[in-house]
């Protein structure tokens, strides 16, 4: 059984055949993917929820939980509107996570203090609902900038929340990794942790603790070799399964389940990665209300 983390289902990109990509997610053994909410900007970052509430009772597609957020290339639409839809979009049942929110130093697409207040304001609706987040860091060339601002941010104003979150993508260092970790965050990596050049990545990878990973595809960025440069898809992930064990020297079995259970414990979700139901003691199952689970 596997989870994909971190996929963006509304995506264009799958226009064509969104159904089938969905049906070989399934058939590769995926069984649930966080669908991230955040549109091509702050008007369509409904679409993830609008998509999971569509597919919801399809026999042999994956089970689709999703996020919302305001990535930072467009924290400068980040307005009072932008806000309020959030938060009410951070309100609905299917809604997990808020994400993915952060900096992004690389691009620059929005002003660096535009990208921190943004960053912090969507900090302030995820703890108001209880929610974790999912970061998107990413520095300038040859430097750590980003991931410097971005752990002072979360050390300021979101360690005392106790709600923690997700590294998405991550490519940092394993200094980044362990002040993360220590606020209650998990790790997650994707497919460039197959490229040649990834080493770095692979050896932060092969250094955490086991119960603090996951695995993603940000599909459709990111296919794994080699598959790279073309489209990705949630199926893939298993690829990135695979490049995972090997780097901690597991089979892919053990690294399948290690990150499927980790997803569901964090997420306080019900699954079935070994038979068994995942809690949380100070919160009920979703879709344990009477209601039917919408995922």
């Amino acid at each position: 059984m596997l989870v994909d983390s971190h996929a963006h289902l509304d995506s264009d990109r799958y226009a064509e055949d969104r159904e089938a990509m969905l049906a070989r997610a399934y058939e590769a053994g995926v069984e649930t993917i966080l669908a991230v909410g955040i549109g091509d900007g702050p008007n369509t970052m409904h679409a993830a929820l609008d998509l999971s509430r569509a597919y919801r009772s399809r026999p042999h597609m994956p089970r689709i939980v999703v996020s919302a957020g305001i990535h930072p290339h467009e924290a400068n639409l980040a307005d009072e509107n932008a806000l309020n839809k959030l938060d009410a979009l951070a309100a609905e049942s299917e809604v997990v996570a808020v994400g993915e929110i952060g900096l992004d130093y690389f691009y620059d697409h929005s002003p660096r203090e535009v990208q921190q207040r943004a960053f912090v304001d969507q900090m302030k609706i995820a703890a108001a609902h209880s929610l974790p987040i999912l970061i998107h860091c990413r520095a300038s060339a040859d430097s750590t900038n980003a991931w410097d601002d971005a752990l002072a941010l979360l050390d300021e104003h979101w360690r005392t929340t106790g709600l923690g979150g997700v590294l998405h993508c991550f490519e940092g260092e394993y200094r980044h990794a362990k002040q993360a970790m220590d606020m209650g965050f998990l790790v997650s990596f994707a497919g460039n942790i197959t490229f040649p050049k990834a080493q770095p990545i692979r050896d932060v990878a092969a250094k955490l603790p086991a119960d603090r990973m996951l695995m993603e595809t940000d599909a459709p960025f990111l296919a794994p070799a080699p598959n790279r440069g073309k489209r990705n898809e949630p199926a893939m992930v298993r690829r990135v399964a695979e490049q995972l064990a090997a780097v901690r020297g597991v089979n892919y079995e053990t690294m399948a389940l290690t990150t499927t259970e980790n997803f569901y414990r964090f997420f306080r979700l019900s699954g079935t990665g070994n038979g068994t139901l995942f809690s949380h003691p100070s919160r009920k199952l979703r879709g344990e209300d009477g209601a039917p689970d919408a995922r």
